[in-house]
């Protein structure tokens, strides 16, 4: 978001729209290249007994963690083209893990790390987002009440805004 200052006031605007209203690809050719990395998240509530099928690796498609962490990484691979106006990123690594929280629920964190002139926030946002729903197809016939909860970005760190760390 840009600030764009009007006499006494100052008026905040969306760098994805032009002065005029019309959505626009930002222009990131002046920045400068920076180490950048984001973390993100997602929790898969289930029932006991699917978790218990994931973490055991018994679910009868396969194992749905193996399958779930490479639609993670090549959905982060891909953002730029289900993402309008994200910028293509040469990533440096994607890593995805899973933590069992709880009887019922399967918690997911995604980390991705690039040098370049724009952040990885919706990399890993659509990391943990793909992971989720690999988890939901690897289980559906099993538990078709689960539900894809919290994703959400927990840290970024790199570029002009700095640090981010979300609050618990």
């Amino acid at each position: 978001m840009a600030t764009r200052r009007t006499g006494k006031t100052s008026v905040k605007r969306l760098s994805h729209v032009d002065a005029r209203g019309r959505v626009r690809m930002v222009d990131v050719g002046a920045k400068p290249i920076t180490e950048r990395e984001a973390v993100a998240g997602a929790t898969v509530r289930m029932q006991p007994a699917t978790l218990r099928l994931i973490t055991s690796r018994r679910v009868a498609k396969g194992d749905a963690l193996a399958a779930a962490r490479v639609a993670g990484i090549m959905a982060a691979k891909r953002t730029a083209d289900l993402i309008p106006l994200c910028h293509p990123l040469a990533i440096q690594v994607v890593t995805v893990d899973f933590a069992p929280r709880g009887r019922n629920a399967l918690v997911i964190e995604a980390r991705v790390k690039v040098a370049g002139r724009t952040g990885v926030e919706m990399e890993a946002l659509t990391a943990v987002a793909v992971a989720a729903l690999t988890i939901y197809d690897m289980c559906k016939a099993v538990d078709r009440a689960m539900m894809i909860t919290d994703v959400c970005l927990l840290e970024k760190s790199g570029g002009r805004s700095g640090t981010y760390r979300r609050r618990s």
